[in-house]
This record gives structure tokens, C-alpha cells and sequence, in this order.
């Protein structure tokens, strides 16, 4: 069984192109499963800005889960079996309307789930109780106040608001897709929003996102072809201010 710490202030799960973080100190792995089964790596688990962070990549350190078979309930589980009550979690995005373009770094409010097949809840089990909690407000409204409160203080650029479509993956969108989320009232749309969000909240973890534009979805800008090369150059360009971020993060806290 996995041992309580309950001096950890934060813990972050990162997605694409984010498997660690490099300025976590005194780094402790842990390994092992949940009653949900095995999370997609180990957690990291170190200091940061002088206090406990923990961190856990979303896809596996080696991107080697894909979104669909990501296993959502042990990865939160895990970390709240650790004694974790915030999770910040960091997602590659694409972008819809005209203020979340590549390398934007955005904190939305909501979210629209176009995800299907997905255990979306810890009420699957015979015999678990049936939780219908609360969703109007799919992110933590004290956590995300935080976020853009540490984003001012380290002056990193950040827009406040937007909604979050979910979608199945791998596979990218078409362009009738995303018209029809546009329609929908969507700004960005990414592959692992949903079911993270509704399982921290049955959970009871406090959950924020943090999303980063990591190019147009299709259709929408001016690039003709989405490549892998193009996200993952957007994704370190955006990255780069959240050590920044986390530590006025952490230390607001």
C-alpha cells in the first residue's frame, strides 16, 4: 500500500511533450498499482519552490499510452492514495477560435465531452455507490483562481476562460469536426480533458487544467497540414514559463 504524504502542495500530471520536470529536486519514484489497476508510469515525487510536488506523466514517460487506453482512474487514484487534494493537470491542445492560437497558454472553464468507450466513472463496479455529483463547474473555481493569480504574479501570459472539447483520438479531427464543435461553443478541443476532469471530481480532488495550444485544429488558422514536429516545437515554446508559473504557484499557496 502506498505511504500518505501529506506534505505535497500540488501534483501535476503532464501530457504531450511534458514527461518530466526537470527542476524537480530530490526526486523519490514510486512505483506500483491501485485498486483500478496500473497508472500509466511511475509518480516523481521532489521538491519544488521549497515544497512537495508530485508528478506523473499522463501518456507514460515514453508517450507510450495513447488517449483512449490511458487508464484515468488508477492515474487518480494514485495520486490521491498518496494524500494529493490538488492536481494540476497540463494538456496539449488545439486551438478553435481566434484568441487561443499556437503557444497560448489558456485556463479553461469549462468542458464538452465528445469522448465515447472511456470508463468515465468509479461507479463501474457492482456493488460501488452511485455518486451523481455536482459538473456545472468542471474545473475547481478556487484552483484556477489561483493559476491565473500565479500567472499575473509571474507574468505569464495567460487567457482566462474557454471550453474544452474532448474528443476520442488518436486520430486528429476533421474539418466538419470542428466546425461542428465551433458551433458547439468550443475554443479548443484535446483527446484527455474527459473522463480526467469527472473522475477528479467524484474523487474529490481539487482539478484546474492548464492547456497549452499546441496548434490549429483543423480548419481553423492558416497552417495546411497539421506535424508532430509543429506541436511539439509549440508545446516546449509554451512550456518554457512554467517553472515560472508553478513556483508563484506554489509559493501563493
Amino acid at each position: 500500500m502506498i505511504e500518505r504524504d501529506d506534505d505535497i502542495a500540488l501534483a501535476v500530471i503532464g501530457g504531450t511533450g511534458l514527461y518530466k520536470l526537470a527542476a524537480l529536486e530530490d526526486v523519490q519514484t514510486i512505483e506500483g498499482g491501485t485498486i483500478y489497476g496500473m497508472p500509466s508510469g511511475p509518480l516523481r515525487v521532489g521538491r519544488f519552490a521549497g515544497r512537495r510536488l508530485a508528478f506523473l506523466a499522463r501518456h507514460g514517460e515514453g508517450h507510450s499510452v495513447p488517449p483512449h487506453r490511458i487508464n484515468y482512474r488508477a492515474n487518480l487514484q494514485r495520486l490521491k492514495d498518496l494524500g494529493v487534494r490538488r492536481v494540476l493537470a497540463i494538456n496539449a491542445v488545439g486551438g478553435i477560435t481566434e484568441a487561443y492560437g499556437p503557444r497560448v497558454v489558456a485556463c479553461p472553464d469549462q468542458i464538452i465531452d465528445y469522448t465515447w468507450g472511456r470508463i468515465s466513472t468509479i461507479c463501474e463496479e457492482p456493488g460501488t455507490e452511485v455518486l451523481h455529483v455536482d459538473f456545472g463547474d468542471p474545473y475547481t473555481e478556487s484552483l484556477r483562481r489561483d493559476l491565473l493569480a500565479a500567472a499575473q504574479r509571474s507574468r505569464v501570459a495567460m487567457v482566462a476562460g474557454g471550453c474544452y472539447g474532448a474528443t476520442q483520438g488518436p486520430r486528429l479531427e476533421t474539418k466538419a469536426e470542428i466546425a461542428r464543435m465551433r458551433r458547439d461553443g468550443c475554443d479548443l478541443v484535446g483527446m484527455t480533458g474527459m473522463p480526467e476532469a469527472g473522475l477528479a471530481r467524484e474523487m474529490g480532488l481539487n482539478y484546474a487544467c492548464l492547456a497549452i495550444v499546441a496548434n490549429w485544429a483543423a480548419g481553423c488558422g492558416d497552417a495546411a497540414e497539421i506535424t508532430l514536429e509543429e506541436v511539439l516545437a509549440n508545446v516546449e515554446a509554451a512550456t518554457a514559463s512554467l517553472p515560472g508559473l508553478l513556483d508563484a504557484l506554489l509559493r501563493g499557496a
